[in-house]
């Protein structure tokens, strides 16, 4: 047989292109299984590697699928199982079949629960709902800061809480403070001589947060900002414009008790957030917050 005459003699003839199989299993997501393996991935030269997702593997039937999978076209397994039981069946299943697999979490967890001295949960999982739960936080700020001092009252039925008062109440602190917990936070500024805008009066009642504070604290952190941004409007730090606009805001949470009335006059916005988000929380919606 004539030799490959594009080839040199003695040149080994090039071979077919091979597919390396990585099965990244998990009983979670696989999402840990599959940064993991981009991470050691980056380290080698490049290859044709096909990535083989199994998410949701948790039992004994779905396990030997995969190990079966796997040994079909001669790839390796990477798994990021947390079930001891399962981890244990899977290196068996594995070892049985001659499929190599590496266990990238029982090590991990087995160090952590000697570090800590506790055994791990062994909950599927729980590593995506903390993700979702950061995203929920990262919506509820951009909402928060979109709606802040009265901004897109046209949305203002998607808050979970609404605030009003005063200028100078603490409105925009709480809001954000409250929105790094998850929780979607309009404020509403109520001024004397201009109605609030009739969005709010649409909205469910139990979400409405009326802030109050004294006169006489009140003026103190008008003055302080009036001296600090030398503002030119000099009633805005005045008692007797104070004490207007605070009797026109009692008037108005009177007119709608379904609205609570905080004090804020004498506390902390951290005690402030805990009071409100406590009498609005529901199970299973937020992510813990300080109480």
């Amino acid at each position: 047989m004539k030799g490959d005459p594009a080839r040199p003699s003695g040149t080994p003839a090039p071979q077919p292109p091979h597919a390396y199989y990585l099965f990244l299993v998990s009983d979670a997501t696989g999402e840990t299984a599959v940064r993991m393996a981009e991470a050691a991935i980056s380290q080698f030269e490049k290859r044709d590697v096909v990535f083989v997702r199994r998410p949701h593997v948790r039992t004994e039937d779905h396990l030997r699928e995969v190990v079966r999978e796997a040994g079909a076209v001669h790839g390796t397994i990477l798994h990021t199982l947390v079930s001891g039981p399962n981890r244990k069946r899977l290196l068996e299943l594995t070892r049985t079949q001659a499929v190599p697999a590496i266990d990238l979490m029982g090590p991990l967890l087995a160090h952590l629960e000697s570090f800590f001295g506790s055994t791990p949960k062994a909950e599927p999982g729980l590593l995506h709902r903390m993700d979702e739960d950061y995203l929920r936080r990262i919506e509820a700020v951009q909402f928060t800061v979109n709606h802040d001092d009265g901004q897109n009252v046209q949305t203002l039925h998607q808050s979970d809480i609404v605030l009003v008062g005063a200028s100078r109440t603490g409105k925009t602190p709480l809001s954000m403070y409250m929105a790094q917990y998850g929780w979607k936070v309009a404020n509403v500024p109520l001024i004397l001589g201009l109605p609030p805008p009739k969005e709010l009066f649409t909205i469910e009642p139990d979400h409405v947060v009326a802030l109050m504070i004294s006169p006489d604290k009140l003026l103190m952190i008008r003055a302080a900002r009036v001296e600090k941004f030398r503002q030119q409007d000099l009633r805005y730090a005045q008692a007797d414009a104070i004490a207007e606009e605070l009797d026109y805001c009692r008037a108005l949470f009177a007119a709608h008790p379904s609205w609570r009335v905080l004090d804020v006059t004498s506390r902390a916005i951290e005690e402030v957030a805990a009071d409100i988000m406590s009498a609005r929380s529901r199970p299973g919606r937020r992510v813990p917050y300080p109480g």
